[in-house]
Parts: structure tokens; C-alpha cells; sequence
């Protein structure tokens, strides 16, 4: 099984990019989007053979994740069940025989750092709703996750401590996930590569490989070894993020 996870940066402007070419070639079995930024009759990308699930942020413009899946789940489910988190369409959960999914996008701290303690509530219910997912089966969960965890996956690591995505609350937060039974599957098979999923648009930094990586596929523990090759295709163009991937034995 071969899944993906795209930040599209507005789905209607990716598909105006190209964004049909690298669905037809990469050929997944489940395509997880997020900033999809549309409503359903905002678009009408229906590729044959494929179920769509849709969860648009209330305000219009903003945030939203979507799934497409030839695998027909067994449940879905949008958001995590917390009213203060399920307004901006940041989750989307899909039940299968063997694991769940759950497609994320999580919160910006904003470059000010003014959502940073909300960032903070989000994480804690967050790392709570997969443990409690995981008490069935086992979970992927895939997605702009928005911090970069290590120095090894920022450009210039130290000019960034304490910026937006590379604060030391943020990083912990993923070291805290990690340490409760996540395993994040690039890094695990890639110890030592450098590979970015996003660059800014400002001075030229996609062309000069000044990156980050915050977009990732993580799985329980019990499932890494299924976990039979993980991808970042940073030769995709279409939005400021690039594809990434795995594929399940």
C-alpha cells in the first residue's frame, strides 16, 4: 500500500500546477492533502476509482484537509472530537481493517509566537487522541506537522532557535510524541540524510535548498517494520511544501 501526504497551499492554485500529473504517476492508494483551502463545490477533481473525504476550515480560504482513497474505510471521522480544535478542518481520521490514518494539519504558532500556548493544548489533545486510537490498532498518521524536530532537518538551524517552527516548546512536542510510541519512518531509515519539505518563497530559498523539514509520516511502533520505503519528493513542484510518502508491506 502506498500512501501520500501533500501541504497543497490551496488545492484549487495546486491543481492549476500540475497537481494531476504527480497524482496519475505516483499512483496511491491513499493521497492525504492539507491546506486544501476549498469547500466541495469549489472544485471538481474527481479521479476515477477514488473516495473523497473533505474537511473545510468554517472560515473560508483557510486551513482544511481532504483524502482521496481507493481503499474504502471502515470510518471517518473529521476532527478529534475537542470543540475548541474542530473549526479550522485540520483532521481527518479514516478507519481500516489493520490501522488507523489520520491526516493532519497542524497549528501555525504564527510568526509572533501568539498562538505558541495554543499550539501547546493543541499537541498535549492531540498525542492523547492517537494513544487513544492506538488502544485498537495501530495508527499512521501523516501530515504539515509544522516544526522541524532536529537540527538535521533545518537549513540554518542555529539562526532559527526560537523562530516559529523551530522553538524549543514545539520541538519538545514532538520529542514527547516520539517518546510515546511514535516512530518517525524517514528519519528512522534515513538517520543521517538531509532532505527538506518546505522552502519559503522569498529569496530564491527552493533553488538554493534552504529548507525544512515539517511534513511527516509517523506510525506505532508495532507497525515500523511494514514500513517498507518512505519518500520525499523534493523535485515536485506546485506549492511551497513538496510530496512525501510511504509504502506498506
Amino acid at each position: 500500500m502506498k500512501i501520500i501526504s501533500w501541504n497543497v497551499a490551496g488545492f484549487r492554485a495546486c491543481l492549476k500546477k500540475g497537481f494531476d500529473n504527480f497524482f496519475d504517476k505516483i499512483d496511491a492508494d491513499i493521497f492525504c492533502i492539507q491546506e486544501s483551502k476549498v469547500l466541495e463545490d469549489q472544485f471538481d477533481y474527481r479521479p476515477e476509482g477514488y473516495e473523497m473525504y473533505l474537511n473545510p476550515a468554517e472560515k473560508k480560504g483557510y486551513s482544511g484537509t481532504l483524502i482521496y482513497s481507493r481503499v474504502k474505510p471502515l470510518k471517518i471521522t473529521y476532527g478529534m472530537g475537542i470543540e475548541k480544535h474542530d473549526h479550522e478542518g485540520r483532521m481527518i481520521t479514516l478507519e481500516f481493517n489493520d490501522f488507523y490514518l489520520v491526516n493532519v494539519y497542524t497549528p501555525n504558532v504564527k510568526r509572533d509566537l501568539s498562538r505558541l500556548d495554543y499550539r501547546m493544548e493543541w499537541e498535549d489533545d492531540f498525542r492523547n487522541y492517537l494513544k487513544s486510537l492506538e488502544k485498537t490498532k495501530p495508527v499512521i498518521t501523516c501530515g504539515d506537522m509544522n516544526v522541524a524536530h532536529e537540527e538535521i532537518d533545518i537549513k540554518n538551524a542555529k539562526a532559527n532557535i526560537g523562530n516559529a517552527g523551530f522553538t524549543y516548546e514545539e520541538r519538545s512536542k514532538m520529542t514527547e510524541l516520539l517518546d510515546n510510541g511514535f516512530i518517525d519512518t524517514f528519519r528512522y531509515y534515513n538517520k543521517d540524510t538531509i532532505k527538506y519539505s518546505w522552502w519559503s518563497y522569498m529569496r530564491g530559498a527552493r533553488e538554493r535548498n534552504i529548507g525544512w523539514r515539517i511534513d511527516y509520516f509517523l506510525v506505532s511502533e508495532s507497525i515500523i517494520k511494514k514500513v517498507t520505503k518512505t519518500d520525499i519528493y523534493d523535485d515536485v513542484l506546485g506549492s511551497d511544501h513538496c510530496p512525501i510518502g510511504i509504502e506498506l508491506d
